[in-house]
């Protein structure tokens, strides 16, 4: 998983926007929540939220656990950038935004959908 690559994908999604929190993370969020966390600078992990089924999959894979402080919501952090491919790390991000994205009101939705 190329994390500066990752941090592109993440620009791209309709209605991302990117802020900083607590000192030096970088976070990706739509519609006001988030849906990714790396730090600033030059990226050396990610965390992101994954559907409860991939969970403990996914934190049962080297370099990947439970996001600290997240992992209640089923968000993952993955510390070692081997862990993924950059194809299924990409299939990962568009699937936390998407989870994200659909807590979202019908009319905030629409708003970012253009709908």
């Amino acid at each position: 998983m190329n994390f500066d690559s990752a941090k592109s994908l993440c620009r791209t999604f309709p209605g991302a926007t990117e802020s900083t929190k607590w000192d030096n993370d970088l976070v990706f969020s739509v519609g006001d929540k988030m849906f990714a966390v790396t730090n600033l600078g030059e990226a050396t992990g990610m965390s992101f939220k994954v559907d409860d089924e991939r969970f403990l999959e996914l934190t049962d894979q080297p370099g990947i656990i439970p996001a600290p402080y997240l992992a209640r919501a089923k968000w993952v952090y993955v510390e070692d950038a081997n862990a993924l491919g950059d194809e299924e790390a990409a299939q990962l991000l568009r699937r936390s935004y998407e989870l994200v994205f659909g807590k979202l009101t019908k009319k905030v939705q629409r708003e970012i959908s253009g709908a």
